[in-house]
């Protein structure tokens, strides 16, 4: 049985919120590569960053049903950010 996710997103939503020369990882159809998981309740989907590090940028239902689509993007794509800048750089000096 497939579940369907209940909200889902365009791609220039998606790029509205991604940092400068960070891209969406497309199929080759020119379609956004976006999953649904059912057990974690959470819209994913893959992004590139500017040195071609592939990160997936994933999106809580809890967190679109408390504060809306946009706004539960918004916090996914801080905490994306903030993981990439910081846990993940530890140990190289920066």
């Amino acid at each position: 049985m497939t579940e369907f996710a209940p909200f889902d997103y365009t791609e220039e939503e998606i790029h509205s919120y991604l940092p400068s020369g960070w891209t969406l990882i497309e199929h080759e159809r020119g379609e956004v590569d976006a999953t649904w998981n059912p057990k974690k309740r959470t819209w994913s989907t893959r992004i590139e960053d500017t040195a071609d590090m592939r990160w997936e940028l994933a999106v809580r239902q809890e967190e679109v049903d408390k504060d809306g689509r946009m706004p539960a993007l918004k916090k996914a794509m801080d905490r994306l950010y903030v993981d990439r800048l910081g846990k993940r750089t530890r140990g190289l000096g920066i």
